[in-house]
């Protein structure tokens, strides 16, 4: 197990420090698709080892559990398809002069970087190497937003650093309550941040100081995960960053975010009672995706709409872990990985719609599949994954999900999540079909994709075809997930 949660961490981090001192190189760039995939593989094979229980390690600094072992296969899966059409993208980006060699060279570092820190984020043991980890995305990915350095990029980096600086503020100090109930529990000072400490005390902890830190903590990681009311970053970091980093974003990050609050959540419960994070989940949960719905109705810019789509998305999974049932948890951490593949198709998809408009306007885009097969079908095939249609995953996880709400008796919150869905749905639907659909006009431009991109495409394509049919051993590792999550409280 150690060697495993260490070499997750270690592959990406070499990678990133070869690329400083080397640089930009394909030769670099695929070391750094190598390190994305030693991340997959890692997960894969601690999901068959895991069990049903913890197994700490490096004197209980990293845990390796079913959650570990999920998130590991989401970052591996969506880092090895974004950074594996990252080597066309900067090439694309160098030979039309929207970066240089600095440029390239600061993308090969911090690309491999930020999958280290989201991979810590996700092994760690320690709520507090958690934060840094946490805290160190946000650094990271600041550059990557403003890697054109347009003047609109560059005022997108400062709203995103600004809005999760504030959010990841508010987490340090939902942090540092944690660990003073924890202290005064009886919780050894030099393990008080350790989840398995916090777990085995959580039900002697201070409930008024458990329960201001669990909203604080709420609040914190809820504003890196895109969530109400510190979402208004998402939209401008996602429709500026390079395809492949809004990829990882949208994908990735989020979901590395959230699970935090799923990790914290049984501890919180059992110091102050299930009713009280899962009230903070539904309003923020409903708040999201309600504003996602009617901002998707209205925006007229290709990104923003996948960022939005992101928002609604990341509603539902906090309304989901407000339910807190097995089913809902295991639904929930397949509707992670659904969504992290389909939208990692969209977003590389929209990177060459991008290049080849020079801009993301929905209205300048048109007849799509008529003009490139590869990126029309990609297009269609990672939207309808997020319309929840069959046989994508995403129809059964959507479901799931409304049967755990109906079983919760929350049937109220399953009523209001329907409608806004509905009418996102109804949102992408229309701007997709806009695109996608109609006779080519004789001016407008190629649509091309390195190969690299369809290489990825083609795999991510297929991968959201392979787990609609059937998610295999995913299901078990899921369900044990959210039984063993379950079994905290």
């Amino acid at each position: 197990m150690t060697v495993l949660l260490l070499a997750a961490i270690l592959a990406p981090a070499a990678a990133s420090l070869i690329a400083v001192v080397v640089g930009w190189h394909r030769a670099t760039a695929a070391l750094t698709v190598a390190a994305a995939a030693t991340v997959l593989t890692c997960g894969a094979v601690l999901g068959c080892r895991v069990g049903t229980g913890a197994h700490l390690a490096v004197s209980g600094l990293l845990r390796a559990d079913a959650l570990t072992a999920t998130m590991l296969i989401v970052i591996g899966i969506v880092g090895t398809l974004a950074t594996a059409a990252s080597i066309g993208y900067i090439d694309t980006e160098l030979d039309h002069g929207h970066t240089d060699a600095a440029g390239a060279r600061l993308y090969g570092v911090l690309t491999p970087a930020f999958l280290a820190a989201m991979v810590t984020a996700v092994c760690a043991n320690n709520i507090g190497i958690i934060w840094v980890a946490i805290e160190a995305t946000t650094i990271i990915t600041a550059f990557l937003v403003g890697h054109r350095r347009t003047r609109t990029a560059l005022e997108a980096t400062w709203k995103y650093v600004i809005l999760c600086s504030v959010g990841i503020a508010v987490a340090f100090l939902g942090t540092v309550l944690l660990y003073y109930a924890a202290q005064h529990a009886g919780a050894p000072a030099a393990h008080a941040l350790n989840l398995d400490v916090l777990g085995a005390y959580a039900a002697t902890l201070d409930p008024d100081v458990t329960r201001l830190a669990g909203g604080l903590l709420l609040i914190g990681y809820g504003a890196k995960a895109g969530l109400f009311p510190f979402h208004t970053w998402l939209a401008d970091a996602h429709s500026q960053a390079p395809a492949p980093v809004s990829a990882l974003m949208s994908g990735v990050l989020l979901s590395v975010a959230f699970s935090v609050l799923i990790r914290l959540k049984p501890v919180i419960d059992l110091s102050v009672g299930p009713g009280y994070l899962r009230k903070g989940l539904l309003l923020v949960g409903l708040a999201t995706l309600l504003i996602a719905a009617l901002m998707l109705t209205v925006t007229g810019d290709l990104k923003r709409m996948l960022a939005y789509s992101s928002m609604e998305n990341m509603g539902l999974i906090a309304i989901a872990a407000a339910a807190g049932t097995g089913l809902a948890i295991a639904a929930l951490l397949l509707h992670v990985l659904a969504h992290g593949l389909g939208k990692t198709v969209l977003f590389l998809s929209a990177g060459q719609l991008q290049a080849a408009h020079d801009g993301t306007a929905i209205a300048d885009i048109t007849a799509v599949v008529r003009r490139s097969r590869l990126i029309g079908v990609s297009f269609v095939v990672g939207t309808i994954v997020l319309l929840g249609l069959p046989p994508f995953a995403m129809f059964a996880s959507e479901l799931a999900i409304a049967r755990a709400l109906a079983d919760a008796r929350l049937a109220w919150v399953l009523g209001a999540a329907m409608i806004a869905i509905a009418i996102a749905f109804t949102a992408l639907a229309r701007n997709t079909g806009q695109m996608m659909l109609g006779l080519p006009d004789p001016d407008s431009p190629p649509i091309t994709a390195p190969a690299s991109v369809t290489a990825a495409l083609l795999v991510g394509v297929g991968g959201c075809v392979a787990l609609g049919v059937t998610a295999g051993p995913l299901t078990d590792l899921f369900t044990t997930a959210a039984t063993y999550l379950g079994a905290l409280r």
